[in-house]
């Protein structure tokens, strides 16, 4: 009879077979793990890379009782940003700070670099620190302090680094995932050009998570929007879905290019100036785009799909005295106080519970208490490949449960 340690042996051999050829790759990986059998789990890294070579499940000990100022919360969802890959990969401008404390021995390493990932999280309050006022067990909270490391089950914060949201009215898709994308639409039509029902906006990137807030938070304002998407199969059924969430137009790159699209914008908007752009693809579209602006109107930049540089007539800047900026949440964050912050969150959530800003279509990953490391490793580098493959159409949520 074959042992019952030899079966698992047998067991985590064959999946790491089946893993490197799920990954189409030649090697086998090796996985990290820990000797913990219950209690927390995240989902680290020691080396930037490939996300599907180089992330691993690690359990460690249970939380202890959190020490004055802090808290002890249970992650309920986490999303998986297009962000947070390019951190893993070392190429994203924010570098997240070594998690010292996870050790499986519990005490953990000076000289370790443990990497939990993750930015953007919906948690649960678990336990409350002496010194702690507002908070209690069963809060909801999202993190305001960049790179938190939020790919794990429970997790110790500074009360500093949270603010709390209604649980009440919000659904924990739309709380999870509100730190970063809402924020930026919210902040980018309202902190560069002051806009009042009936002015216009254009936008490129309009299916993104993104531009499906700027639509919503647009039309909430009474704001007309023409948004810009790439052709695809079923574009009608793509424009069908951003009509639905309040847009004014929707139109394709192909379309925009075209030699009298200018005029029928100008047929749209009866003449109006148009004071406000959002690029995050840049490139030739990007150029075609500016030239629907205004005068004395405002580009902002968030990103560059098209992984392209953004070129721009002069002419718009000496004639029609055209600005351009460039927007990062984790700036704005940085610069604002609590208070600011606390603020923003509030008008967001308030639009949510009254169904002007809806949550995103999203999957759910669940990392299973029952799992083992590995197993759990095996589950998040597959699904690390088949993101890079553009397997996922939706926005995908990661849920690490504790391990039994």
């Amino acid at each position: 009879m074959i042992s019952t340690l030899r079966t698992r042996h047998l067991f985590f051999a064959l999946n790491r077979q089946l893993l490197g050829l799920t990954l189409g790759q030649g090697q086998v990986h090796n996985f990290a793990t820990s000797s913990i059998t219950s209690g927390n789990r995240a989902i680290v890294y020691t080396s930037n890379g490939d996300p599907s070579s180089v992330l691993y499940a690690q359990t460690f000990p249970n939380l202890p009782p959190p020490p004055p100022n802090t808290v002890n919360v249970k992650f309920l969802l986490s999303p998986i940003n297009p962000a947070d890959i390019n951190v893993i990969e070392g190429v994203y401008p924010t570098k997240p700070v070594p998690s010292h404390s996870l050790s499986t021995s519990g005490k953990g390493s000076k000289d370790s670099s443990l990497f939990v990932g993750g930015n953007e999280g919906l948690a649960e309050v678990v336990d409350v620190g002496p010194g702690i006022t507002g908070l209690q067990q069963r809060d909801w909270v999202v993190m305001t302090k960049p790179q938190s490391g939020t790919w794990i089950s429970s997790k110790n914060v500074s009360a500093q680094d949270i603010l709390k949201v209604p649980r009440s009215g919000l659904s924990e898709a739309q709380a999870a995932t509100m730190t970063v994308n809402p924020p930026t639409a919210y902040n980018m039509l309202h902190d560069y050009v002051e806009l009042g029902e009936g002015d216009w906006v254009v936008q490129n990137g309009a299916n993104s998570a993104v531009g499906q807030a700027v639509i919503q938070i647009a039309a909430a304002k009474g704001l007309q929007t023409i948004n810009f998407v790439r052709q695809r199969d079923q574009i009608d059924h793509l424009k069908e879905h951003l009509l639905g969430l309040g847009a004014t137009h929707v139109v394709t790159y192909e379309e925009l290019c075209g030699k009298s699209f200018r005029d029928k914008v100008k047929e749209w908007t009866g003449g109006k100036n148009i004071r406000l752009g959002l690029n995050c693809v840049s490139g030739k579209t990007t150029t075609f785009m500016a030239r629907l602006l205004g005068q004395d109107a405002h580009l902002v930049s968030y990103g560059a799909m098209s992984k392209e540089p953004l070129s721009l007539p002069t002419s718009l800047f000496i004639f029609k005295n055209l600005t351009c900026h460039g927007f990062w949440q984790s700036r704005w964050y940085l610069r604002r106080t609590p208070k600011e912050r606390e603020r923003l969150f509030k008008t967001l959530a308030s639009l949510m519970c009254n169904g002007k800003l809806k949550g995103p279509e999203h999957e759910v990953l669940v990392v299973s208490g029952t799992d083992e490391d590995n197993q759990a490793s095996l589950k998040i580098r597959d699904t690390m490949a088949r993101l890079a493959r553009g397997k996922f159409g939706k926005k995908l949520l990661l849920k690490i449960e504790e391990t039994l």
